[in-house]
């Protein structure tokens, strides 16, 4: 860190210069990928157009397969050997390929252009696949890649299940009665003596369960007992000299940690192998953070709530819960702008702290997804200095971007209105744009709800 802040004139210039160049190779990189997902995605097409072809009139298949698909496989094998690759890789990447083609050819573009990368293409897709009609994914893709020309790929995934959503014919409530169907757990076969367990369920409920595991990982590797002799047993105790426990620390992670909680709780329903006095593992219990607009809890709109701010549910499951916490946050935002303006409580506390994690959402520093909740609220102009302790001056920042802000030449201003303007040690300056807010403001002409 101290070279960096004694960096020379000639230094910060070659940083700036490897910058550029690193920019213009990415942008090669997502334009031959793009090539190459629209080769994948020809041949592809070669091979269902030549199978067309071929098909029989009755419609038999050839040994019991279709013929398509034998089309397919010998196309990818073609591919395969050509490259040197499994032609079932090369098959599944031609069915993505094909996909991301016809069904998103902007976004398609938008990549060979080098305007996105592959990773933001991913995410546009995964959130748009549900869309059906082909009008429906041309106005969502038209309003999405807008966003992601200055957004990193893990903020546009976020604001891509918003838009979808917005051009979305079924609600949320309707997919979700259907997508319950496929809830499920199963077991991946790894090495060396490993596996992985997954499930699939109602997100309120995993995340739900992900935050228990992870408050009960915490607590858990604060402090462990572990068995340690003390020296000599005072005479007279007998021959059972039992040995004394001894605190030492613990030294796993926090997701090796969630991994055995996980495991303890699922073999014997209960933490039995982490000790903890008075039971306190046992008793803590997950809590996840809705956002439901009020027009939606009192069902007037089909606008989805959410978790955390990223993962929709199904507004049944979010009434529920709303209708049984202790205490619930009340978000109030701007009528034209949907700006977050005030937060209060039925129950208050911290109202400033809840105010500026309602209305950044996630971290400040320019791409970075970390939620809000686990962020550290930095004034903007450092109180030392003389900043306020308000909401005009307080931002979320994950610790790794607090420290960045404090102990790097990196610095921020703030341009009003939300607007956070970073500037590095290059000299190049990076706005941060204001989260959008979960809401659908109703017309200026439509009669009060209530």
């Amino acid at each position: 860190m101290a070279a960096l802040l004694d960096a020379t004139r000639e230094q910060i210039d070659a940083l700036d210069a490897v910058t550029d160049t690193l920019v213009s190779v990415e942008h090669t990189i997502a334009s031959l990928l793009a090539a190459r997902d629209g080769l994948l995605a020809l041949g592809n097409r070669i091979a269902l157009e030549t199978a067309a072809a071929a098909r029989t009139d009755d419609g038999s298949a050839y040994l019991g397969h279709d013929g398509a698909d034998l089309a397919v496989r010998a196309v990818a094998a073609e591919f395969g050997a050509a490259l040197r690759v499994s032609d079932r890789t090369v098959q599944r990447r031609m069915a993505d390929a094909d996909l991301l083609v016809t069904l998103f050819p902007a976004v398609w573009r938008a990549q060979g252009a080098g305007d996105i990368s592959p990773a933001h293409a991913r995410a546009i897709v995964d959130a748009g696949m549900h869309l059906e009609d082909e009008a429906e994914r041309e106005a969502y893709t038209t309003e999405i890649l807008e966003y992601a020309a200055e957004e990193s790929p893990n903020r546009v995934r976020r604001q891509a299940r918003r838009i979808a959503e917005r051009h979305q014919r079924r609600t949320i409530d309707e997919r979700h009665r259907a997508a319950r169907a496929d809830r499920a757990v199963w077991v991946k076969d790894l090495g060396d003596g490993m596996a992985e367990l997954g499930l699939r369920g109602p997100s309120a409920l995993v995340h739900g369960a992900f935050d228990r595991l992870t408050n009960m990982a915490k607590t858990a590797r604060e402090e462990v007992p572990v068995p340690c002799e003390h020296g000599a047993v005072p005479s007279g105790a007998g021959a059972s000299q039992e040995r004394m426990l001894e605190v030492a620390p613990d030294t796993r992670t926090l997701a090796q940690a969630r991994s055995d909680l996980a495991l303890d709780l699922l073999l014997s329903g209960a933490p039995s192998g982490h000790s903890a006095p008075d039971g306190a593992l046992a008793a803590i219990r997950g809590s996840v953070s809705i956002t439901v607009p009020v027009l939606t809890l009192m069902g007037i709109t089909t606008t989805p709530a959410e978790i955390d701010g990223h993962a929709p549910i199904d507004a049944d499951t979010a009434r529920q819960l709303a209708g049984s916490a202790p205490g619930w946050d009340r978000v109030l935002t701007h009528p034209v702008t949907d700006a977050v303006v005030a937060v209060d409580r039925y129950r208050p506390s911290a109202d400033l702290k809840r105010l500026v994690r309602a209305r950044d959402q996630r971290c400040r520093f320019p791409c970075c997804g970390f939620p809000a909740r686990d962020c550290d609220l930095d004034h903007i102009r450092d109180h030392a200095l003389g900043g306020e302790t308000s909401s005009d001056n307080l931002s979320a920042l994950c610790r790794r971007h607090h420290v960045l802000k404090h102990h790097s030449p990196w610095h921020v201003e703030n341009l009003g209105g939300g607007f956070h303007a970073w500037t590095s040690p290059a000299g190049r300056v990076y706005v941060d744009t204001p989260p959008e807010t979960n809401v659908t403001p109703a017309p200026r002409d439509a009669d009060p709800p209530f």
